[in-house]
């Protein structure tokens, strides 16, 4: 019975050996290459501050940020043109399809009488009327546009002269600018505003792109660690297995031993792999972050324990609560002043524009379409243009009185607001003080747990103790190795947080 379980123990452990060393030729492939020499194509090795650099010139939020502040200068250099005169050409063609006509004479031009002061203006006219059908009579050529000659029984003063060309063209050049528009000098204070408000916004991206990339160059490190520690806890796996089928084939241990040492084994490398596979998830999001090509091999220097050496008990309260560089204060606080700037832009709405006008054209009237025998007669002028703004309905005065509400709205939003990020400040002071304290338990612990596991593994060689015993304190020791990695973890996430609260740029805090 002893023997074929014999043979049945040996199968199995063939089968994990198996799987051991697949284990282990991929992790030694994976420490050859990257103790290779890196070739100027190969993985891109990183540091945090590469890593931010990087993140500042190719993160996509962070280009639109800056494209938006581009098209906010262009629209402020937009607005000073209207200062400038506004100059245009113009040009129009008419073709008369019903000439006008114009009444002179005693008569009526209706079917009602004329009398009153029309009749008066109409017979003061008759002389002069007389004479140029007289006129007509006797040059003929010069008049062709008179009718045919008719008798003075024929003609009445209820007929009509027909007035205009059936063509007309018109061409010129006009010119038009403000002298006095008080409103208009406001407003070009609010389009200056209006790109000081963009590169705010540009500050706020950047400021959460930094966030973004520290937490995901940490999550890489977590990740890092974790691997590390299912790493070491796979090798004492793997350790405990071979000493406990030494001591089984002596008979020195018992085949509930052996079963739980490759139990303990078998699951010590699903949690290997998952802990290998978290680390290139983590370097993915850290490329997308960066906004790198995801295809791109990048690596990252240092260890969780390279940070363990920033972190600090104490934190003076009154100097992490200061919000004068918080992004989202300052942008309320300009849009305030730019509401401030509205209310006395509409203000000025009641107050009188001066303009200067000229134009400049040319005109023709002609019966045909005989081009070079037009006649062209120059028209232009010169003029001020004086608008007194009287009564609109109360539409200003209603506008006005929006805009202040809307003033007293943002008011509040700004008050509770900074409510927030007051209680968002003391959320991160209060993790990273617990994560602090977490982190000194943490490695106290440590120091016991591997303590704890070397007396076991010795004890457990020359018998004193079970395999149980062993296998709890490397339990216990895994678990105490992740706890310290996660306090640190932990502890600069909320810092980075922290930072981006109160408004910590990265490239002005380098300097």
């Amino acid at each position: 019975m002893r023997g074929g379980y014999n043979e049945l123990v040996v199968m199995n452990f063939r089968q994990i050996a198996m799987v051991a060393a697949g284990v282990l030729l991929s992790l030694q492939a994976h420490a050859q290459y990257a103790e290779a020499p890196q070739q100027p194509d190969s993985t891109l090795i990183l540091t945090l501050d590469d890593a931010l650099k990087i993140a500042l010139s190719e993160n996509v939020s962070v280009k639109v940020a800056d494209m938006e502040v581009k098209r906010q200068e262009y629209a402020k250099k937009g607005s000073y043109g209207a200062l400038f005169p506004q100059i245009s050409a113009s040009g129009s063609f008419q073709r008369t399809i019903k000439k006008q006509v114009m009444y002179m004479g005693g008569g009526s031009s209706g079917s009602g009488s004329g009398g009153g002061m029309a009749s008066m203006l109409a017979s003061a006219f008759d002389p002069i009327m007389y004479y140029i059908g007289e006129f007509a009579k006797r040059h003929p050529d010069i008049a062709p546009y008179v009718p045919k000659e008719t008798t003075e029984s024929e003609s009445s003063a209820s007929d009509g002269l027909e007035v205009g060309r059936s063509y007309t063209y018109n061409i010129g050049v006009s010119a038009q600018m403000p002298l006095v528009n008080a409103q208009l000098w406001q407003s070009l204070g609010l389009s200056g505003d209006q790109v000081e408000l963009a590169v705010e916004k540009a500050r706020e991206s950047r400021l959460g792109m930094v966030t973004s990339v520290k937490q995901a160059y940490y999550a890489v490190l977590m990740a890092k660690a974790a691997h590390a520690v299912y790493q070491a806890s796979y090798d004492n796996a793997l350790e405990n297995f071979k000493q406990t089928e030494r001591r089984y084939n002596v008979s020195k241990a018992s085949e509930l031993d052996l079963t739980r040492a490759q139990s303990s084994l078998a699951s010590a490398i699903p949690n290997l792999f998952n802990a290998e596979n978290a680390v290139g998830i983590a370097l993915w999001q850290l490329k997308a972050v960066m906004g790198l090509d995801l295809e791109k091999d990048v690596d990252i220097v240092g260890e969780l324990d390279d940070y363990a050496e920033t972190m600090f008990r104490d934190v003076n309260e009154g100097v992490h609560s200061d919000l004068d560089r918080n992004s989202s204060l300052r942008q309320l606080a300009m849009q305030a002043e730019m509401l401030s700037k509205q209310i006395r832009m509409q203000q000025f709405a009641y107050i009188p524009t001066l303009s200067l006008a000229f134009s400049y054209s040319y005109n023709a009237m002609a019966e045909d379409l005989q081009f070079k025998d037009y006649h062209w007669n120059p028209y232009s002028y010169v003029g001020l243009s004086l608008n007194i703004p009287i009564f609109s309905g109360f539409q200003r005065y209603h506008t006005i009185k929006q805009t202040r509400i809307q003033k007293d709205e943002l008011d509040l939003q700004r008050v509770n607001t900074e409510r927030q990020l007051r209680i968002a400040i003391r959320q991160s002071l209060a993790t990273m003080d617990t994560q602090m304290k977490t982190y000194d338990a943490a490695k106290e612990a440590l120091k016991s747990a591997e303590k704890a596991y070397d007396i076991a593994s010795k004890s457990y060689e020359i018998g004193k103790t079970t395999l149980t015993d062993l296998s709890n304190t490397e339990l216990l020791l895994t678990q105490t190795r992740l706890q310290t990695a996660q306090a640190v973890y932990n502890f600069m996430v909320a810092k980075a947080q922290l930072e981006q609260t109160l408004g910590y740029d990265f490239l002005n805090d380098k300097e």
